[in-house]
């Protein structure tokens, strides 16, 4: 069973393109996008038993991130969030560690641990995963 995950990313490219990586290399779904703070605050909060998780950037075209983290903070602990951003810098991981993030990954060059990561989740909420059947 895949990770359902739901994605919360401006710019459509980069949007399409991890939806493409993560489907085909880290068993994950996608189950939805957003492009704004208040579509992925709504969508996240109305449909609560509908993800395991979540991939935010902080610079959206309206909002921020930020306020998505913010809105998962009481989420239940199988959920997990990641921030997937250009500014993955000492302050924002600490930021994003006080709202509660399991994990930042730099778009520029942490692509390959955001899909170890996607692939670590995978094998911990999939007990059968990796036997024959």
């Amino acid at each position: 069973m895949r990770l359902k995950t739901y994605i919360v990313e401006d710019n459509p490219t980069i949007r399409e393109n991890l939806i493409g990586t993560l489907e085909e290399l880290a068993c994950i779904v996608a189950v939805g996008t957003a492009e704004t703070e208040n579509e992925g605050k709504a969508w996240l909060i109305e449909n609560r038993q509908e993800w395991d998780l979540a991939i935010v950037d902080l610079f959206l075209k309206q909002g921020s991130g930020l306020g998505v983290l913010a809105a998962c903070r009481n989420r239940p602990s199988r959920q997990k969030v990641v921030v997937l951003s250009n500014y993955a810098t000492a302050d924002i991981r600490q930021r994003c560690a006080q709202l509660g993030v399991d994990a930042v990954f730099d778009k520029s060059n942490e692509i390959d641990a955001l899909v170890d990561y996607c692939l670590q989740q995978h094998a911990l909420t999939t007990p059968q995963a990796g036997k024959p059947s």
